[in-house]
C-alpha cells in the first residue's frame, strides 16, 4: 500500500466492485520452499470473502489451507508524462490502482468448489455478447476429471489495503488533461478510473 493517505479509500462498496470488475488476482505466501505467488481468477463471496481455485500441482496449493496469505488485485496502471502538467519542471510518475487483501485461507469442499466454478462460468459468460456457454455442455466424465485437478480456496479478508494513485496531487483541470491524454494514447481504462475516482 502506498504510504500517502491521499491515495487510500475506505469505500468497501467501490473496492468490492473493483474486485468484481477485474475478476483476477495473485495470492502470495511464504512456503518452506521460499516465497511463492499464484495467479488466479477470483470471485467475491459476501462482504469479506474471496474464492478462487488453483491447479492441484501448483507450488502453493499444499500450503494454503489454514495459512495467512495476501491476495492482490490490480486495476489499470500507466505512465504519466510531465508534458501533461501545468509545470513541466518536474519528473514523470506512474499512476495505478491496486488492492491488497490479507487474511486466513481455508480449502473448499468439493461441492463448494463446484459452486464456485458454476458461478464463475455464469458471471463471465454473461459479460460476453452472444449465447452463453454452459457447464452442462461438458461431458460429466471430462468435468469430473478437470475439476479433480484443481483445488478451491476461500480467503476470509481481515485487512483491506487499497492504493488508488490517480494524480490526486494535481488540480482538477490537470487531472482532466491527464485523463484525456491517457485516453488519446490508448489507456482508456486508467483514464476512466481517474475520472471515476475524485480527489
Amino acid at each position: 500500500m502506498h504510504p500517502n493517505p491521499l491515495f487510500r479509500s475506505d469505500d468497501r462498496q467501490w473496492l468490492g466492485a473493483l474486485i468484481d470488475r477485474v475478476g483476477f488476482g495473485m495470492v502470495f505466501l511464504t512456503t518452506p520452499d521460499g516465497p511463492r505467488v499464484a495467479h488466479m481468477p477470483l470471485l467475491r463471496c459476501g462482504e469479506d470473502r474471496l474464492r478462487f481455485h488453483l491447479a492441484r500441482s501448483n507450488a502453493l496449493t499444499r500450503h494454503l489451507d489454514g495459512a495467512k496469505a495476501l491476495v492482490v488485485v490490480n486495476g489499470p496502471d500507466g505512465y504519466i508524462s510531465p508534458r501533461w502538467y501545468d509545470d513541466r519542471a518536474t519528473v514523470p510518475t506512474w499512476d495505478y490502482v491496486a488492492l491488497e487483501l490479507e487474511g486466513r485461507i481455508r480449502q473448499l469442499a468439493y461441492d463448494e468448489l463446484e459452486g464456485l466454478l458454476y458461478r464463475s462460468i455464469e458471471e463471465n459468460e454473461n459479460r460476453l455478447d452472444g449465447e452463453p456457454w454452459t457447464a452442462d455442455e461438458t461431458p460429466q466424465q471430462l468435468w469430473d476429471k478437470l475439476a479433480g485437478a484443481i483445488t478451491g480456496f476461500e480467503l476470509a479478508i481481515e485487512q483491506w489495503r487499497p492504493t488508488l494513485k490517480l494524480s490526486q496531487k494535481k488540480t482538477v483541470p490537470e487531472r482532466e488533461r491527464i485523463a484525456a491524454q491517457l485516453a488519446a494514447n490508448g489507456n482508456e481504462p486508467l483514464a476512466a478510473m481517474m475520472r471515476e475516482v475524485r480527489s
